[in-house]
């Protein structure tokens, strides 16, 4: 039994030990600030909010006791109980406990004090203007006086990394304090901004896409900070719990992607290392895929998969830039110490969260020290860059010069050598200009014979048509003058006679009326009046039949050859129907489905002339066909193609045809179907270039024995 008594010794001494450790952990102010109470907090988690308050203090064996200065409860849904007990032993009744982290979802503080229990509840999201203390950070007033003890409880909820660092302060210290992290982080966000600014300048004069890439880059990363340090709720005073919840996995995602892109464009990984550039494709969708389960509201989970990608990714881009660095030059390098520089901060960061470095200013700014140390290299190696790529330049340029130089010698050497060859067969080209030209000068002449020939044609078809037109009306004008000249000589008689009967004095008054009324009834007044009002009438009809004729005649035979106008083609279409009136018989039926176009830029003239040179050969075709009998019919159909802003212009017939072998030679100049001496064969080939030279096509379907359709597409306006 002796040998078993050293050990239940040690036993009773470990116990008596863990005693007083757990009597020692009360906070005792003494009137200096207490930074990081974490070795003094006693925590309990659990999966769910199961226990009230009143559960918790019947049961302290729950709580365990923190052995570092700031704990980091990791990341997890559940409910996080923090136990601290203070005393206050200072003169100094307001003292304050500041929980600095602000990405919390919910923090409920209970102080249990000698004047009995009272709670404060916080929420991410609300407005700070809601909050007693208007500030990120999570302030409780404890109001103790000397002498007095409190028991205080925090509950937690986090979807994020959930640390815990506790400081005690008075008012006068908790003022500096927080003016010390604002003043950190104004400076860390003016110098991100500094390079923001500065390289933003840089992108507008130079136009190189690195810095708009690295600009995007310090951009989100100065975001995410905005978002780790609880300023983004402060600046933008946005009050919504649904966006705050999500800002800091939102800020970590785009931060992210825009590193990605910046590595990307940096190492041009598209064209130095395929493979690579498509392990960061799947890094990038890695990072949208987040986004979406962050929407969906899975916020830990897409918390978790961000920082997962993102330490991966990073191991992944130092090793590749690590292999790169070899063929990459100086820039590669700079790439490669600031990717260090911002991994050895992360890692300080992270060091700190388990009690291997202490919890400092350094160690907790040391990212935001990092990722300024790292965009200040990274602005730099952009900078060494453009100047890498002006020397390729200027030493480009000179070699073109050079090169430009050896040519201009070889050329003055192969000038002398082709000079006395051009010498020599000058004089042979000469007479072969002069047989040339003159066999030019006769097929120019026999051009424009042939032209003026399809013109007289085109002349006399119009000359015929309009003769015809007209003759109607003017004989219908010519045949009523006499009957008219008849009736106002009646007129005029009745009249004078009238004109007697009134400056009669042996008459009296209804003598006179009797005798006027004699008068009118001799002469039939209301048929005259009848008569007169019908020729008049016909007259009329005449004349503005005449005049819509001598219309359609300007419209039609406009002269447009210099410049391009504005103008209605199913106007044109009209003025040429009505020239080929006469030719069109009672036999040929004529559908016109015209939808509302606007003006179109054209050669007005000209088109008239394709329009009637493709309705000339349609009525052949149905005359050839028909005949004299019913059953001929053109369909002109006019429509807007808004998509491609054109045109669509269709003349289709129910004639014979065209057919199948002949398809193909219809625009060819001096190409007809027709008796010799009826057609020239040049009316399509000038239909086809007018067209051309109106940029739009000209298509034909066409089944023989059934008809044949035109199809003319304009656009609306000429690009010229």
């Amino acid at each position: 039994m002796r040998k078993f008594r050293p050990f239940f010794l040690c036993l009773v001494l470990l116990s008596i030990s863990a005693k007083i450790l757990a009597g020692d952990n009360i906070i005792r102010y003494k009137g200096e600030d207490i930074l990081y109470l974490g070795k003094k907090l006693q925590i309990y988690s659990q999966e769910s909010d199961q226990l009230e308050l009143r559960e918790v203090l019947s049961r302290p064996e729950l709580f365990e006791q923190s052995r570092i200065e700031v704990p980091n409860l990791g990341i997890d849904r559940g409910v996080h109980w923090i136990k601290l007990e203070i005393l206050n032993e200072s003169d100094k009744e307001n003292l304050m406990l500041d929980l600095s982290m602000p990405n919390i979802d919910r923090v409920k503080f209970y102080r249990v004090g000698p004047s009995g229990t009272d709670s404060t509840v916080y929420f991410l999201g609300e407005p700070l203007n809601r909050r007693k203390f208007k500030h990120q950070f999570f302030l409780f007033d404890l109001h103790l006086k000397k002498g007095e003890r409190a028991i205080c409880y925090l509950q937690l909820t986090s979807s994020t990394q959930l640390t815990v660092p506790v400081s005690l302060h008075s008012l006068t210290g908790l003022f500096r304090f927080l003016q010390q992290e604002d003043t950190l982080s104004a400076i860390y966000f003016g110098l991100m901004l500094s390079l923001i600014f500065y390289n933003g300048f840089i992108y507008i004069s130079t136009k190189d896409r690195n810095y708009l890439s690295y600009v995007g880059y310090v951009f989100w990363v100065m975001f995410a900070q905005l978002a780790i340090l609880g300023l983004f709720e402060r600046i933008f005073q946005v009050g919504n719990e649904w966006i705050n919840s999500r800002v800091l996995t939102f800020g970590g995602a785009m931060s992210g992607i825009a590193t990605i892109n910046f590595v990307k464009t940096f190492l041009q990984t598209s064209t130095r290392t395929k493979h690579f550039n498509s392990l960061l494709n799947i890094f990038l969708l890695g990072y949208l895929l987040s986004m979406v389960l962050l929407l969906m509201g899975y916020i830990s989970l897409s918390y978790k998969a961000v920082n997962m990608i993102a330490g991966v990714g990073g191991i992944i881009v130092l090793l590749m830039a690590s292999i790169l660095r070899k063929n990459g030059g100086r820039q590669t390098r700079l790439f490669l110490f600031a990717w260090y520089v911002f991994i050895i901060s992360v890692l300080v960061f992270i060091l700190k969260d388990y009690q291997i470095l202490p919890t400092n200013v350094f160690t907790t700014r040391a990212i935001q020290i990092g990722s300024i140390i790292e965009a200040l290299i990274l602005s730099f190696a952009l900078a060494d860059k453009i100047n890498s790529y002006r020397k390729e330049l200027i030493a480009a340029k000179l070699r073109e010069l050079e090169i430009s130089r050896e040519n201009q010698r070889l050329i003055m050497e192969q000038n002398m050598i082709l000079e006395d060859q051009v010498q020599k067969r000058t004089h042979e080209l000469q007479m072969s200009n002069e047989s040339l030209n003159k066999t030019l000068v006769d097929l120019r002449e026999t051009q424009a014979q042939l032209v003026e020939s399809e013109k007289m044609a085109s002349l006399g078809q119009l000359t015929a048509g309009v003769a015809h037109e007209i003759n109607n009306p003017i004989n219908f004008v010519t045949s009523s003058i006499t009957p008219l000249r008849r009736d106002i000589e009646i007129l005029w008689e009745l009249l004078e006679r009238l004109e007697d009967i009134a400056i009669s004095d042996g008459l009296g008054t209804e003598q006179k009326k009797g005798l006027i009324e004699l008068a009118k009834s001799d002469q039939d007044i209301p048929y005259l009046k009848q008569e007169i009002h019908f020729l008049l009438k016909g007259v009329q009809d005449g004349a503005e039949r005449t005049s819509e004729i001598v219309k359609s005649l300007r419209v039609f035979s406009r002269v447009d050859e210099d410049s391009l106008k504005f103008a209605d083609i199913i106007q044109g279409i009209e003025s040429t129907l009505v020239i080929l009136n006469t030719m069109i018989r009672e036999s040929i039926q004529v559908q016109k489905e015209f939808q509302e176009i606007p003006l179109i830029e054209c050669f007005p003239g000209k088109l008239n002339q394709v329009f009637m040179n493709i309705l000339t050969n349609s009525i052949h075709a149905l005359s050839e066909k028909f005949g004299e009998s019913f059953g001929a019919r053109i369909t002109i159909q006019v429509r807007l193609i808004e998509e491609n802003g054109e045109v669509e212009i269709r003349f289709q017939d129910n004639g014979t045809g065209i057919p199948k072998e002949i398809m193909n030679r219809i625009f060819d100049p001096f190409f007809t179907t027709k008796e010799v001496g009826e057609g020239t064969g040049l009316g399509m080939s000038i239909a086809y270039k007018t067209i051309e030279r109106h940029n739009g096509k000209i298509l034909v379907e066409s089944v023989q024995g059934e008809g044949t359709t035109f199809i003319i597409i304009l656009p609306v306006r000429q690009n010229n």
